[in-house]
């Protein structure tokens, strides 16, 4: 009996101990996490809740009244609307660029080994380590010692020298995890190398090549510093907020953001809710 008791001790004190001490910690982790959450999303939410400001002004800075009418007219601005739409072209066609040579490199870096893979490693991550400035200063004067106009040109290469480096370090942590087994199978079964590429490898990375094109469409479109280096007189949407905010911040700027915002969330759930029906099936 005193075996018995003295087991039974010990075995319920520890479970006394893990439920009544942590409430303090699990409380002030949740306030604190609720604070963190607070401060990220709050500037989003200042961004929706403006578009839907009635200023009387200039400057949509102070809530004057709630209206629609600047969602009934998005597109009020002309100068505005170009430059989101020029933002867009630049963010589609540097993502579609470096996507691809993002996705071979990180398939030849895990695949791959050879002498200086060292060194390729650590030149992929030096753009993403850099600051923004010494990068645009960097690559404005080699624009300018190759004799290039500075404008759209520039911005896309730009873009592309930045976002490859992203796209290759998210593919390849896909890449990790991939079993090259299948691809011996395939081919063993008849398949070309190009076939197997095609019908196996690039199903199976899918979900990481559409991750890192959603973060460099992203990177590229908010891209301020650098563009502002490599731009000339093309105007792209940040370098048009940065200007109006000396001029006029029309709430039209807030409802644009808005729209892109709403269309990243649906894009994003969408994309969720596919990854989830595959793992179903």
């Amino acid at each position: 009996m005193t075996v018995q008791a003295l087991e039974a001790a010990t075995s319920l004190t520890p479970a006394k101990r893990v439920k009544g001490s942590p409430r303090w910690g699990d409380w002030l982790l949740r306030i604190v996490a609720g604070l963190v959450l607070l401060y990220l999303f709050l500037p989003i939410f200042v961004i929706v809740l403006f578009s839907f400001n009635d200023p009387k002004g200039k400057f949509n800075y102070s809530w004057q009244g709630f209206t629609l009418d600047n969602w009934a007219d998005p597109f009020k601005y002309p100068a505005l609307t170009e430059a989101l739409k020029l933002s867009i072209n630049v963010a589609a066609v540097s993502t579609a660029v470096a996507l691809v040579l993002g996705t071979l490199v990180a398939i030849a870096l895990v695949r791959q080994r050879w002498r200086g893979q060292r060194a390729v490693d650590t030149f992929l991550v030096l753009p993403l380590t850099a600051p923004e400035v010494v990068m645009g200063a960097a690559l404005l004067v080699l624009f300018l010692d190759l004799g290039w106009a500075t404008g759209y040109v520039t911005i896309v290469l730009a873009h592309i020298a930045f976002e490859v480096s992203f796209i290759a370090m998210t593919v390849r942590a896909r890449v990790r995890g991939f079993d090259w087994t299948l691809e011996d199978a395939s081919m063993d079964l008849g398949a070309s190398p190009t076939r197997t590429f095609f019908r196996v490898t690039l199903p199976l990375i899918v979900p990481g090549i559409v991750a890192a094109a959603m973060l460099s469409f992203a990177l590229s479109l908010d891209d301020f510093i650098i563009t502002y280096f490599v731009s000339g007189s093309t105007v792209t949407y940040p370098l048009y907020v940065n200007a109006a905010v000396k001029a006029a911040v029309p709430p039209q700027i807030n409802v644009l953001a808005t729209a892109i915002l709403v269309i990243s969330l649906v894009l994003l759930a969408a994309g969720t809710l596919y990854r989830r029906k595959r793992i179903d099936v």
